[in-house]
């Protein structure tokens, strides 16, 4: 139980550094969309 306990931590704490990086990955498209959308008006 107490592995169980902390590979759940070890997990969580993955996934919260990796957060960031999946923002990234979502937000500079998304600008680049935008920017584009924004030029061709």
């Amino acid at each position: 139980m107490q592995t169980l306990q902390q590979s759940y931590r070890g997990f969580s704490l993955l996934v919260s550094l990796n957060t960031d990086r999946l923002l990234f990955v979502v937000a500079i498209p998304l600008a680049m969309m935008l920017g584009a959308y924004v030029a061709g008006l």
